[in-house]
């Protein structure tokens, strides 16, 4: 191709605090982003969406189809603020919102479901959608998760060896090896969602802000030594898991430790970086040395948390993602928008030595405006 792709990318995580959206150039192995753009959800929408997580099928349904409206006009308003024409752009990437993500079992088969219609984002852009990036992957046996390993390596892929690590809801880690054949990547643990349950039912904030709760609390060993047993930990990759395992749930039997509200934030905090480095230890350190680590994502706010692993990994050289020109939240939706291109280039991009599936796809379903 002689000019660039555009390919807006769009992602609403586990966390699901709002749309993110990131126009980005692509031109083969040349990746650019042009604007990002970050949408908050409004709380009433924010509370369907958590309902959602153990709603109804009509519930499920409308939201649907609502999602759609709110990630077209985030396309819309992103596309604006960049100055581009929209008949410019190639396509938008989106991933939606996960309601439910079962990975596959011993005796059961994996199952996923992302929500945001694509046809309703086609329609009021007139822009071709590609979403529902998941479901190839598990039709193929695979985890569906993580996805983004690809476009990790496309990014960051050169001299040496980076973990690429994305703290969400969820906690995921990439090490980009020089070679993409040699590239691993598993979901390591809770990210933010414990965190941000917690505040939510314990302070009525979406989020702790910088930290500052975790950091006025004391973490209690106790509690921590029982948290980091969970089962998930010892198992190896390819692996991934969400809320149905680390979060509402879980979150209700931790606050039955009656713990004070800061010791708790504290203890959820320092849970997510212990899991984070006890991952490496078990995962990754064994197999090879890591030069640097890139984390990325909401987490990367959390000032107290990034200030633990640090301290965890040191004398690793840990930095954020920001310093290589790409803001934390944009990560996800610009890696989206990577494996779309692909995807309309015909090329599988799920790894399946990360996954686990039976072999090579290509990823999402396209949806043409009429």
């Amino acid at each position: 191709m002689k000019k660039p792709c555009l390919i807006l990318g769009l992602m609403s995580g586990t966390s699901h605090d709002g749309v993110d959206a990131a126009l980005v150039s692509i031109r083969g192995s040349k990746i650019k982003l042009i604007r990002h753009c970050h949408f908050p959800y409004p709380p009433a929408l924010r509370k369907k969406i958590s309902s959602a997580f153990t709603g109804n099928a009509s519930d499920i349904c409308r939201l649907n189809f609502e999602l759609g409206e709110v990630f077209a006009r985030a396309a819309v308003k992103c596309i604006k603020a960049s100055g581009v024409n929209p008949g410019d752009v190639t396509a938008i990437a989106s991933h939606g919102q996960t309601i439910c993500h079962h990975p596959p079992e011993k005796n059961k088969k994996g199952s996923t479901l992302q929500i945001g219609e694509s046809a309703v984002i086609a329609q009021r852009t007139g822009i071709p959608v590609v979403s529902d990036f998941r479901v190839a992957d598990m039709a193929a046996g695979g985890e569906g998760a993580p996805l983004v390993p690809y476009a990790d390596y496309m990014l960051f892929h050169g001299k040496g060896i980076k973990a690429v690590h994305n703290i969400g809801g969820i906690s995921n880690v990439t090490v980009v090896t020089p070679d993409i054949e040699n590239v691993f990547a598993f979901d390591t643990g809770p990210g933010n969602c414990l965190i941000d349950e917690a505040m939510k039912t314990l302070f009525k904030k979406p989020f702790d802000r910088d930290g500052k709760t975790a950091k006025k609390g004391t973490p209690d060993k106790k509690l921590l030594r029982k948290l980091l047993s969970n089962p998930y930990f010892k198992k190896k990759p390819p692996k991934s898991t969400g809320r149905e395992t680390f979060g509402r749930e879980l979150l209700n039997k931790i606050l039955k430790s009656r713990l004070a509200s800061e010791d708790l934030i504290a203890t959820l905090t320092h849970f997510t970086a212990l899991s984070i480095k006890d991952a490496y230890d078990r995962f990754v350190f064994p197999g090879c040395k890591i030069d640097e680590i890139v984390l990325s994502g909401g987490g990367t706010k959390n000032k107290y948390l990034v200030g633990i692993i640090r301290e965890l990994f040191s004398p690793v050289k840990v930095s954020l993602i920001d310093d290589y020109g790409i803001p934390a939240q944009a990560k996800e939706a610009l890696s989206f928008a990577v494996l779309a291109n692909e995807t309309l280039s015909g090329k599988p991009s799920n790894l399946p030595m990360v996954t686990g599936a039976s072999k090579k796809v290509i990823l999402g379903k396209l949806t043409l405006p009429s």
